[in-house]
């Protein structure tokens, strides 16, 4: 009796999973023209020979009359525009701010007040030796490196936990790993933004 319990639960369950496995293999449905026309139109670009985008980025939408999103931003009354939330192609800031380093994302919302507070506190410091470096670069070991006073910390918070170098004209603030991730000037020297090069 228990034996036979066994044998048929054993047969369900080949049975069940053969039943599965004969579901999984069936054909989709055949696709309307207008999916079909845009699939091999996309495999005429370059990109779409060789796989680089999705045959739908091709696709030509129109936004919706009720759409909650037009272009990634939000669509209604009072809404914030062109918040980090929008793709780059629709927001030449967001493009912009995809061109940073990640190490620079740290400092790139400051307001130029506390970018001038940086500044101030931090230049009458004893410079170091004569060194100049832009956002991204590792400093040697023979820099020495200052941690961010208290009082400077407290007003801008980001500088937490920095450490800092000056040189001749700008302030350099420096993460743990020895790399630059923002350089503070006078209005008139130009800084690095710390953009990738071409």
């Amino acid at each position: 009796m228990r034996r036979d319990l066994l044998w048929s639960s054993a047969l369900a369950l080949v049975f069940a999973g053969s039943v599965g496995l004969a579901a999984a293999q069936q054909q989709s449905p055949p696709a309307d023209a207008q999916q079909r026309s845009q699939q091999e139109n996309a495999q005429h670009t370059p990109s779409g020979k060789m796989g680089k985008e999705e045959p739908s980025s091709h696709a030509q939408t129109q936004p919706q009359p009720n759409a909650a999103f037009v272009n990634g931003a939000l669509a209604v009354p009072d809404a914030p525009t062109n918040t980090d939330t929008v793709p780059a192609k629709f927001s030449p800031k967001n493009a912009a701010d995809d061109e940073l380093i990640t190490i620079a994302y740290t400092f790139k919302t400051l307001s130029d007040d506390e970018r001038r507070a940086i500044y101030e506190a931090l230049k009458g410091q004893p410079a170091g030796s004569a060194f100049n470096a832009d956002i991204g670069t590792e400093l040697p070991p023979g820099i020495e490196l200052r941690p961010v006073p208290d009082n400077l910390a407290a007003r801008v918070p980001q500088t937490k936990d920095y450490r800092y170098a000056v040189t001749h004209d700008r302030v350099l603030l420096v993460g743990t790993s020895r790399v630059v991730a923002g350089v503070f000037a006078d209005r008139n020297v130009p800084v690095s933004e710390g953009r990738r090069g071409p």
